[in-house]
């Protein structure tokens, strides 16, 4: 036996047909995909060349819109502003209606009381005269009957008035129609005193301004020996509430209230208490 019998050989086993065709199919697939991946990664690396052309387009279009997006918000902020001006105003407006006609209540309700009051006022007026009367009628039917006795004359009233009688009863005859206004001295309204006191003005005689005074501003004289330019009151002398002029004939002028005005009546319109005498 040769002594190399049990030698193994070193020569290499020799490969099948298909043993290399295998190989040579994975060598191939694995140039694919090497092939593949070269083209994925060439096409990836030209993508952000492509974006990075695009973004100044992008970036402009975003400009506008965040411009068109503040014009808007400026706008709505104005109209916003707008209305809140005109909601203040009409506020305002309500405001100064609701304090107008607060005001324009309060004065018809003043200007309400003081008409009462005046009604009230003139409604005791006549009272007081109508218990004068009354008081007057029974002194004068007691003088008519004493004069009567003792034969005397009741009345010199037709007198006719001479000098400054003349022009005190001429001025008051001149300011009947006239209306009747408390405070008032002429020349458009006056009340009873202040029609008296311009009267007696005419002539030079200053008299005082209210008929409490005026009732004692001369002689006391009779009402059967009236003269024209003699002053009536109404009540008693010193504390009268009323005045008027005697412009003979039975007839005298005075301002009498607010519904009448300055008016010219027989003394038995409304008979007077007593008389002065100042001219």
């Amino acid at each position: 036996m040769s002594h190399t019998a049990h030698i193994r050989s070193h020569r290499k086993p020799r490969r099948s047909a298909s043993t290399i065709a295998m190989r040579a199919g994975v060598a191939g697939g694995v140039l694919s995909t090497l092939a593949v991946a070269g083209a994925s990664g060439s096409a990836n690396a030209a993508e952000p060349v492509t974006q990075t052309l695009e973004l100044p387009t992008l970036t402009a279009d975003l400009a506008a819109q965040v411009a068109q997006s503040a014009d808007v918000t400026q706008q709505a902020a104005a109209s916003y502003q707008l209305q809140a001006e005109r909601d203040a105003a009409a506020a305002k407006a309500a405001k100064e209606a609701k304090a107008d006609l607060a005001e324009a209540k309060k004065k018809a309700a003043e200007a309400k009381k003081k008409a009462e009051e005046a009604e009230r006022k003139e409604a005791a007026e006549r009272a007081s005269r109508a218990a004068a009367r009354t008081t007057l009628s029974a002194s004068a039917s007691s003088d008519t009957g004493s004069s009567t006795g003792t034969g005397s004359s009741t009345s010199t009233s037709t007198s006719t008035a001479t000098g400054s009688a003349a022009a005190v009863v001429s001025f008051v005859q001149a300011q009947v129609g006239k209306a009747y206004v408390s405070g008032a001295t002429g020349p458009s309204a006056y009340d009873c005193s202040g029609l008296v006191q311009a009267a007696f003005k005419q002539v030079g005689i200053s008299l005082p301004r209210v008929s409490q005074a005026q009732s004692t501003a001369g002689t006391q004289v009779g009402l059967d020996s009236l003269q024209p330019g003699d002053i009536l009151y109404w009540g008693g002398a010193g504390s009268a509430y009323h005045v008027g002029v005697y412009v003979g004939g039975g007839m005298f002028v005075g301002a009498q209230n607010s519904s009448t005005g300055v008016v010219e009546k027989p003394l038995s319109y409304d008979p007077p208490s007593g008389a002065v005498r100042v001219l």
